[in-house]
């Protein structure tokens, strides 16, 4: 009787070292969320958005930038008045204020361009990370459901680096990385590519008259990929 008692006690904890083994059990797959995000089709359209913006503001940059050399040329043929012996005093003393009013204005002018590029670029950067935040939650969505269709209990990206500056996933099987399904369920509502226009025949550029010395102030948008020329 003490034997079949003692059986069946073994008998039941082994399957309850059983039952406990395959709870424990992980599933594993790998993810490289860096890849699924920057070839969503809603990064590419707002990269696109954003390397418009930052281009608008460039133009509107260099535009002032032009106006400052202007004034800066005037300004110095002013003073250069002002201190022209030959010329009368009243005229040198009007070239002398007339110089400071230049000074003023290219130095109000200055002060606009620096706060205008500030400002824009801390507008540009909120509206990045507004985007970044929303599409890596749908992201994540998707990457959990895969997971979950897949019966995994641990996703890993295997974008990241440790901070030893390895990859935190030094090997894993192929068949384990869902990153393409990932790509693929994410850009399943990708808007069709609008119909290409036929370019117009080409004409040869009109003679310009070369630009002046002005230095325009460079306008640079972190994280986005500028346009080719």
């Amino acid at each position: 009787m003490n034997k079949v008692i003692r059986s069946l006690i073994t008998l039941a904890a082994l399957g309850v070292a059983a039952t406990l083994q395959a709870q424990s059990a992980i599933k594993l797959v790998t993810v490289d969320m860096a890849k699924v995000y920057e070839t969503h089709y809603k990064t590419e359209e707002a990269n696109a958005k954003f390397n418009e913006a930052a281009q608008k503001a460039q133009e509107q940059l260099d535009e002032l930038a032009k106006q400052v050399q202007g004034l800066a040329d005037q300004y110095k043929d002013l003073v250069e008045q002002s201190k022209n012996t030959v010329l009368k005093p009243e005229v040198r003393s009007n070239a002398e204020a007339e110089a400071q009013k230049k000074l003023e204005t290219i130095q109000r002018l200055q002060n606009d361009a620096q706060n205008f590029r500030v400002n824009t670029q801390r507008s540009l950067q909120q509206r990045m990370k507004t985007h970044h935040d929303l599409v890596l939650e749908e992201i994540t969505k998707v990457v959990k459901d895969i997971s979950r269709a897949r019966g995994a209990t641990l996703v890993l990206d295997k974008s990241g680096l440790t901070a030893s500056g390895i990859s935190a996933v030094i090997y894993a099987d192929a068949g384990y990385d869902i990153t393409d399904d990932v790509v693929k369920e994410v850009n399943k509502d990708r808007p069709p590519a609008p119909a290409a226009a036929t370019p117009p025949a080409a004409t040869p550029p009109a003679a310009t008259a070369p630009a002046n010395n002005a230095a325009p102030v460079q306008f640079n948008v972190p994280n986005v990929t500028p346009k080719k020329p």
